[in-house]
């Protein structure tokens, strides 16, 4: 784990606003009495995007006042979790996955960019709008490479898309967040190739044994408004079969099968000869 400091120029004070202070009592009035260090981390955060994006030192003193904690005890708090910024950041921060699959996939093409449109890491652009960190996976390996800004995901990035989307936020203009292609979500691009047959989930069946029977076809347990499990359903056509194939196997189904070997395992010894 890397060592994290604060920043080296800090602002003489932090003060919670009126709408912070409406925050932190909602987040509190969640513990019971008396464990309202348990706020620590949603607090920490909500102070983060008060304070423009970063933790300054008198903001976390101030959280461990409202929170009545040690300082020392914010402060490790806020030094562990990366999701806590110890330095000022641009008005987008963007991160940049830095791990295997997004380097494999171009990672380093989009630091370039970041290096030529932004500046050097950990640096914020001269008006403000800009900042960029490299830092471990964020867990959208399928649509590498890809970056974090603020709280959003873009995704399937190439040098020229990922310049668009910069110039577009300094802009001002909408942009598209997720995957920067035709991909929705990780599917494939175009959308989905196979298992697209509808007849694939329209299974039907003959329970043997019963020649006058319908056929039937098995519920979609997942569908909105079905049974979520067998319990909850008054038929069970899979589970009927099953069982229904098994006992014309051998005779007998599962559970007398059970009862018989339970049966003479209990027998008294010397019994039946």
């Amino acid at each position: 784990m890397s060592v994290r400091r604060l920043a080296a120029e800090q602002p003489e004070s932090f003060d919670f606003t009126p709408e912070l202070e409406a925050v932190a009592q909602k987040l509190i009035a969640k513990y019971p009495e008396g464990r309202q260090a348990s706020a620590v981390v949603p607090l920490l955060w909500e102070t983060q995007k008060a304070a423009g994006g970063w933790l300054p030192e008198p903001a976390i003193r101030a959280v461990a006042e409202r929170l009545g904690m040690a300082n020392i005890r914010v402060l490790e708090v806020a030094t562990f979790y990366t999701m806590f910024n110890l330095e000022p950041v641009g008005k987008y921060f963007v991160q940049l996955c830095g791990t295997t699959p997004c380097m494999l996939r171009g990672a380093e093409a989009i630091r370039h960019v970041c290096e030529r449109k932004i500046g050097h890491e950990r640096h914020v652009s001269a008006d403000g709008t800009f900042s960029w960190l490299e830092v471990e996976c964020l867990g959208a390996c399928t649509n590498a490479p890809m970056v974090q800004i603020n709280d959003d995901y873009y995704e399937d990035l190439t040098p020229e898309n990922f310049e668009k989307l910069l110039d577009d936020l300094a802009a001002g203009r909408p942009v598209k967040v997720g995957p920067q292609n035709t991909r929705q979500g990780s599917e494939p691009e175009g959308g989905a190739r196979v298992l697209t047959d509808p007849a694939l989930y329209a299974f039907k069946s003959k329970v043997p044994g019963f020649a006058d029977a319908p056929a039937t076809e098995t519920p979609d347990l997942l569908a909105a408004g079905l049974p979520r499990a067998a319990a909850e359903s008054p038929v069970d056509p899979t589970a009927a079969l099953s069982a229904a194939q098994e006992k014309a196997a051998d005779g007998a189904d599962t559970r007398e099968k059970r009862e018989a070997v339970a049966a003479e395992a209990t027998k008294p010894s010397g019994a039946g000869e």
